[in-house]
């Protein structure tokens, strides 16, 4: 007998269950099968009379019997006693299209008949190249699910292509109702036409693909060009802050060593007078002693034979003329440098805020104004009126959401942050460095809407203290019948139609306000550009007794 080592385990192995032959027969075509496997293969054909080969597909009428192959059995017995070679097999994974005859574990698939509706591991695929019928059909990569190629309706394959509702059908499809008179064209025509499209898509994705690794490359060097100059700057702030504090230390010493250096000299200087005056002070000290003993003698002859020359030596001239400065004082230093601490302070505050604004505007995007108010929406705040600078004939409700100008006054405290003639309030808010949003309703004859400064006055009916009418506010004005837009006292007509609720956008960056029709749709109705340096508190004029303002509880 032949050595095992010539043969390899996929010689005799059966094509169905792609296991070791188990009482192996051989059908009338020479093919082997387990004597169980080709039952039940030709089980599955007595519904339709027809058997076929598993492996050929070679056809046989009426049933064929098969008998068991004695002599391949015993050549099977006889190698796996001796050992068989083992040959690597191309079992399919879990992404592989799997061999469709296959039972038990699956081979892959290696071409898939369009004809057929079967995928083919690469042994069983060999009647496609030698039989001249199967020459015919159409082979493709491993496909899987291919019975949805074939029309669920009539169970004929899918080669045409309904253009007017879009949709694969058979040929069977074209007389039903449901697409008759439709226009057809065959599914290759159809793939020609969209495989055009399709490359343009592709060309345009890819296009889009560039622009954005484009965009990718510059946002990149953008965040390191931004790494750079926020490296340098620190090294800068930090050089400059340290020469400051340095100078101030150095200020600080100096102020402190010419306050030392007056209170030595003084000490120095007034050493010798204040030696002197002491010494002064003893010798009044024995005259008036003396004095004083002669005053209490008894002795007549002996008072006024001493009276003389104690008078004399009690009136001896004062060595020493001394003038006091009774207004000395170095208080005048420490004002001084208390002062000098409020302007240094106040220099850095409002350079702060010049240097936080230039901070604020370097910005990797260019961020465009909203569109929709959902855009607007996401840079949404709550405000809240400000009690403290309400005008009396202003009540504030709803948790300081709502103003109603009424006709009496209020109680309300004095306070210096209060509008005291122009019927005003102000938000506690100082909007700054960002983008914000918010909402109002409103009703009555007329209102005016804004922004205002910290700095805006408060007392007097003058410009300076109303909203619009200086370089300190901003305004959207409707009186009675129109709008218009107000700014250091500059009145900007507008024809925009009257609306009950008005969105307010401030970029702070940007220098913008903007104001909205958001009763319908969202409707520019003006806008500001300018340039900020201070905190904006959303402002409201309230110009009758009728009006009333209600901030919106935005979501």
């Amino acid at each position: 007998m032949a050595s095992a080592e010539l043969f390899t385990e996929d010689q005799f192995t059966c094509s169905v269950c792609l296991e070791i032959l188990k009482n192996p027969v051989t059908v009338a075509c020479g093919h082997n099968f387990c004597m169980g496997c080709i039952g039940s293969c030709w089980d599955l054909g007595d519904q339709s009379g027809s058997y076929t080969c598993p492996q050929c597909r070679a056809a046989f009428t009426p049933r064929p019997a098969v008998h068991r192959n004695n002599l391949l059995a015993e050549i099977v017995e006889r190698l796996k006693r001796t050992g068989l070679s083992s040959a690597a097999r191309p079992f399919a994974g879990a992404e592989d299209v799997p061999y469709d005859l296959c039972v038990g574990r699956k081979l892959k698939a290696a071409k898939s008949c369009l004809v057929c509706l079967a995928s083919y591991c690469e042994p069983h695929l060999a009647p496609h190249h030698e039989i001249v019928t199967w020459k015919r059909h159409k082979l493709a990569e491993p496909m899987a699910n291919l019975q949805d190629r074939l029309c669920k309706e009539h169970g004929n394959l899918l080669e045409l292509f309904c253009q007017t509702d879009q949709a694969c059908i058979c040929v069977s499809c074209t007389d039903a109702e449901t697409h008759h008179n439709h226009t057809t064209v065959s599914a290759a025509r159809e793939r020609n036409e969209k495989q055009v499209r399709l490359g343009e898509k592709q060309k345009e994705i890819m296009k889009r693909i560039q622009e954005k690794d484009n965009k990718l490359c510059a946002l990149k060097e953008a965040v390191e060009t931004l790494k750079r100059s926020a490296l340098s700057s620190k090294e800068r702030v930090e050089k400059a802050c340290t020469e400051l504090i340095r100078s101030i230390e150095q200020t600080q010493a100096e102020i402190l060593e010419l306050i030392n250096s007056k209170e030595k000299a003084t000490e120095t200087e007034t050493a010798a007078q204040i030696q002197q005056l002491e010494q002064e002070i003893a010798e009044l000290k024995r005259s008036n002693a003396g004095l004083e003993n002669l005053s209490k003698t008894e002795d007549h002859i002996h008072f006024l034979q001493n009276f003389q020359s104690v008078s004399a030596a009690s009136e001896a001239q004062d060595a020493s003329i001394i003038m006091i400065n009774e207004n000395i004082s170095l208080d005048a230093v420490g004002e001084a440098v208390s002062k000098l601490k409020e302007q240094v302070v106040a220099i850095c505050q409002g350079e702060l805020m010049k240097i936080t604004v230039s901070v604020n505007k370097v910005d990797v995007y260019n961020h465009p104004e909203p569109r929709s108010r959902g855009d607007f929406l996401k840079y949404s705040v709550q405000i809240t009126l400000d009690s403290t600078t309400a005008h009396n004939v202003l009540v504030l409700s709803e948790e300081n959401k709502k103003v109603t100008c009424v006709d009496g006054s209020q109680s309300y405290p004095d306070h210096p942050e209060r509008f005291d003639l122009w019927w005003q309030v102000l938000c506690k808010e100082g909007l700054f460095g960002t983008r914000c949003y918010w909402e109002i309703e409103w009703s009555g004859t007329g209102v005016s809407i804004g922004f205002a400064s910290k700095g805006i006055s408060r007392k007097g009916m003058v410009n300076s203290s109303c909203l619009g009418k200086n370089d300190k506010s901003w305004s959207l004005f409707w009186d009675l019948s129109r709008f218009s837009a107000w700014h250091n006292n500059v009145q900007t007509a507008l024809t925009a139609p009257h609306s009950n609720r008005i969105g307010v956008y401030l970029d702070f960056n940007c220098g913008i306000v903007s104001f909205y029709d958001v009763s319908g749709t969202m409707t520019l109705i003006h806008r500001f550009n300018t340039t900020f340096t201070e905190p904006l508190h959303p402002a409201f004029w309230l110009p009758y007794p009728d009006v009333k303002i209600t901030i919106c509880q935005l979501k």
